[in-house]
């Protein structure tokens, strides 16, 4: 188990190397050799809250949301942050779904940014006291392609877990 996380973090490590020679991505004509999301759940105790941030590639996530919604976006452009806004939570809730302890928990959309070739998504689940178990089904970009491999990394009380899954499994679980 960990010489293939250490294969799929090398994997993740080399996503910080797919840019232009000025170090600057170009969405509309980026090309990567594998297709990775990674998606972070941290449990945050005194607030009673789970963290979670999806780490996609910009062009990716472009590319899925004018297909599933008929648009054209540009996730640079400070005119489509808004549209983006209400898309990126309706994507995500329809492609990342959780249950903590055997409940179903709801997403809140905090925002996003762009760093380089990537996006970070923020959520969050409120009213999270204490976490024995987690179970995720996670199909982020899927229905771009069928390559795409989803990391998950899961902390909670200090204590991290991690896995992958690939297209098309989704399921993930974490006992703490």
């Amino acid at each position: 188990m960990a010489a293939m996380m250490y294969k799929w973090l090398l994997i993740c490590g080399l996503w910080c190397v797919v840019s232009n020679s000025a170090g600057e991505a170009s969405f509309s004509t980026a090309k990567h050799p594998f297709y990775v999301s990674v998606t972070t759940i941290d449990h945050n105790a005194p607030d009673k809250l789970l963290e979670v941030t999806c780490k996609v590639f910009a062009d990716d996530l472009e590319a899925i949301l004018e297909k599933n919604y008929k648009t054209t976006l540009d996730i640079t452009a400070e005119k489509d942050q808004a549209q983006f806004d209400k898309l990126i939570p309706d994507y995500f809730n329809r492609s990342l779904t959780m249950t903590v302890d055997g409940k179903a928990v709801k997403f809140s959309y905090i925002g996003f940014e762009v760093e380089k070739e990537s996006v970070y998504c923020y959520f969050q689940v409120e009213n999270v006291a204490s976490v024995k178990k987690i179970d995720v089904s996670n199909g982020i970009l899927y229905d771009y392609a069928d390559s795409q491999i989803n990391i998950m990394h899961v902390t909670v009380n200090g204590t991290r877990k991690s896995t992958k899954v690939a297209y098309p499994e989704r399921s993930a679980s974490f006992a703490f």
